[in-house]
């Protein structure tokens, strides 16, 4: 299962945008200048929609298990996830294409060289 996984990793780290991401060093240097409020708020959407997403699904199903209550997990996991996808798109308006851009790209490649380290080991 673990060298699954780390194929799997390998695989989506040979991608044409993670490979030119972490060539190209990919930073958040154009937010140097001063961000506007709505960035700011954007950009925390973008973040917060992050921790949303399938981190809140599986504990939705991990209460689920807990409370012996299938329904959380049934119709939470989809609602909390669906949350989710509305607050990364409120954060991408918000923001703007080219930030969230910036910063999905330097997300991509903080989290693909941990990753590949990872999976190098």
């Amino acid at each position: 299962m673990r060298q699954m996984i780390r194929q799997g990793i390998k695989k989506i780290g040979a991608t044409e945008y993670v490979r030119s991401a972490i060539v190209e060093e990919a930073d958040l240097s154009a937010f140097r200048e001063k961000p506007s409020p709505a960035i700011l708020a954007g950009i925390f959407a973008i973040t917060f929609s992050f921790a949303l997403g399938w981190p809140a699904v599986a504990l939705c199903g991990l209460l689920s298990l807990k409370l012996q209550n299938p329904w959380i997990a049934a119709v939470g996991g989809p609602l909390v996830y669906g949350l989710s996808h509305l607050v990364f798109m409120l954060g991408m308006y918000l923001s703007g294409a080219t930030y969230s851009l910036i910063f999905l790209r330097w997300f991509t490649r903080v989290s693909m060289e941990r990753l590949l380290d990872w999976a190098d080991q």
